[in-house]
């Protein structure tokens, strides 16, 4: 996904405006109450964090409350589910990221399909993923050196990720078989204490969101060696992509977006996508998203569509291949 140009985020508002007068047309009538969006995370999380902003600006252009729902539990498992048995009728709509897409391959009791059970309305943004070291620890200066540290004493690097069955789980799998290294593999409950840890020397490595440790990066409290990504960031633009520095094809990014039961009308959907084209290019959602490394494309719903059945075979293929398994 790139970042929009001023000339081409007024178009697609335009292009959005028009899109949902007509979708208004067609589905007079909806919305008559409140919608609630359900954020399988906690309050705080990316998901919560990109979806708040956004419900804000679709509730003002639909003129209803757009209700922001926490339901946090088994990787996002017990909130998904819920979406996927409600009602589709437009009142209860899903904040959905990568992880939701191979969750069902990870918690085999997951109670739902993901592309089955939903239709995807509309993408807020995506962000890269940075392979970070702290320095004290572990001093090397460049992805090959990491790799042989690495390769030279196996399973001695101690490389920190969110949780088990998370994407940097996943992550760290994918990258251990592409660079032909063993690490140790240090989980956490979450992302912020796993990065304390790293700030404090407790483990070596990990990868993390690029947004919340470019800071630490630019003090040198952290070193970053590679950008999972296909292009370098503003926030870091010193810091090459994987491929840049030496592996090939190694992308790892989040995506956030909207989704609803599948079967919800599409003139419902259509209003929904042009709510959310209209807030991505307002100046302040903009700011927002640069600030956090984000990236956004206004897409249509059919090319947003495409793209989630993309990443689906993508990330369960990863997924099974880490031969993970959750209760």
């Amino acid at each position: 996904m790139n970042r929009i140009s001023r000339r081409t985020a007024l178009m697609a508002l335009a292009a959005a405006g028009i899109g949902a007068a007509a979708g208004g047309a067609r589905g007079a009538g909806w919305p008559t109450r409140p919608v609630s969006w359900i954020v399988p995370f906690p309050a705080g999380g990316g998901s919560d964090m990109f979806a708040r902003p956004i419900a804000v600006r679709v509730s003002d252009r639909l003129g209803q409350s757009m209700v922001i729902e926490n339901r946090p539990g088994a990787g996002g498992t017990i909130g998904t589910a819920v979406a996927a048995r409600a009602a589709p009728d437009g009142y209860t709509l899903l904040v959905g990221d990568t992880g939701l897409i191979y969750a069902p391959a990870v918690y085999p009791k997951a109670g739902f399909d993901f592309t089955r059970d939903f239709a995807p309305v509309a993408a807020f943004g995506r962000v890269p993923y940075v392979l970070v070291v702290n320095p004290a620890h572990l001093d090397v200066r460049d992805l090959a050196s990491f790799i042989s540290a690495a390769k030279a004493k196996p399973g001695s690097i101690d490389i920190g990720s969110a949780g088990l069955g998370t994407v940097t789980h996943l992550a760290i799998g994918l990258f251990e078989d592409r660079a032909g290294i063993e690490l140790n593999h240090v989980p956490y409950r979450g992302g912020a204490p796993m990065l304390q840890d790293l700030l404090a020397g407790q483990i070596a490595a990990a990868f993390v969101l690029l947004s919340p440790v470019a800071s630490y990066v630019n003090s040198g409290k952290l070193r970053a060696l590679a950008i999972a990504n296909r292009r370098r960031d503003a926030l870091l633009p010193g810091v090459p992509t994987m491929h840049e520095a030496g592996l090939a094809e190694f992308r790892m990014t989040t995506w956030f977006g909207l989704f609803a039961p599948r079967r919800t009308p599409d003139e419902i959907l259509d209003r929904l996508h042009g709510a959310v084209q209209a807030a991505l290019v307002s100046d302040d959602v903009r700011r927002l998203w640069l600030s956090q490394g984000a990236r956004v494309e206004l897409e249509s719903r059919a090319a947003f569509t495409d793209f989630i059945q993309r990443e689906s075979v993508r990330w369960n293929r990863i997924a099974k291949a880490a031969n993970i398994e959750m209760e």
